[in-house]
């Protein structure tokens, strides 16, 4: 039977803190867009307090939460963890999510007070701003034995920097951000910065999905026609004119088609 809490409550927190790993999924607004989920592994995330929790976003070929994160008037978000061993367990986060992407001053600020371990390739802090916290049974989880983290997407993006340090522009973060953390798979912005320096240098970003759900171009917004401005704006004289008349006395029709003055 599950449980259900405003905030995060003082009797989950060691057991969250002691997990190996969480999944995180979000979605998009379209109802034609495509939801996602995360797993995470390794020991970067934490609870600020009660009514915060954080995990660090480490750089790979998808994008999804941060894009679902920064979409206008959505930010949903659900963290959940379940226990692989010991008493079974699923607990789930929900919220509102914002991505605070490194090299931002929020992000320097971040790393900092929560002591994050700002690993080589790391994209950005989320914050998840908790709604709700649920803990129900997990009765149907299997058990398994953890060994220990993987270490191969850390020491990839160490040698990339370490390679970029040494002169190598093209192995710099940005650029790998630029294409493969510009776009989600449905076409919204992702990561800010690889989608500023990706419209800044040219750079095309990583095709992500084939066939007829693919999206045909980037959802992003775009500027509005002069045409269609030209159009919205005769249009508006047009009711204009047309409500004035219909609530109008006809001494100011009369006024009207005299071309007298009212003053």
């Amino acid at each position: 039977m599950g449980i259900f809490y405003e905030t995060i409550p003082p009797s989950l927190q060691p057991w969250i803190l002691a997990q190996k790993m969480l999944w995180v999924a979000s979605a998009p607004l379209s109802a034609s867009g495509h939801i996602n989920l995360s797993p995470k592994g390794g020991p970067y995330f934490g609870i600020a307090n009660a009514h915060t929790f954080w995990f660090l976003d480490l750089t790979g070929s998808g994008i999804e939460t941060t894009a679902h994160l920064r979409e206008p008037g959505n930010g949903r978000i659900c963290v959940v963890f379940m226990a692989f061993e010991g008493a079974p367990r699923i607990v789930r986060i929900w919220g509102s999510g914002t991505a605070v992407e490194n090299g931002s001053p929020e992000f320097e600020r971040l790393v900092q007070e929560q002591r994050v371990e700002a690993v080589p390739g790391a994209r950005s802090v989320v914050v998840v701003h908790v709604q709700q916290v649920a803990s129900s049974c997990g009765f149907s989880v299997p058990c398994y034995e953890f060994k220990g983290y993987r270490s191969v997407l850390n020491d990839f993006f160490a040698k990339k920097e370490r390679a970029f340090r040494s002169g190598k522009a093209d192995e710099s973060m940005d650029q790998y951000w630029a294409y493969k953390s510009q776009l989600s798979i449905d076409g919204l912005p992702g990561m800010k910065r690889g989608y500023d320096y990706a419209q800044k240098h040219g750079v095309a970003p990583l095709k992500k999905m084939i066939g007829p759900w693919a999206p045909t171009a980037p959802r992003t917004v775009k500027a509005t026609p002069p045409m269609q401005v030209i159009m919205v704006a005769v249009l508006s004289f047009i009711i204009g004119i047309v409500l004035t008349l219909s609530v109008a006395s006809p001494e100011t029709v009369r006024r009207i088609q005299q071309k007298e003055g009212f003053f």
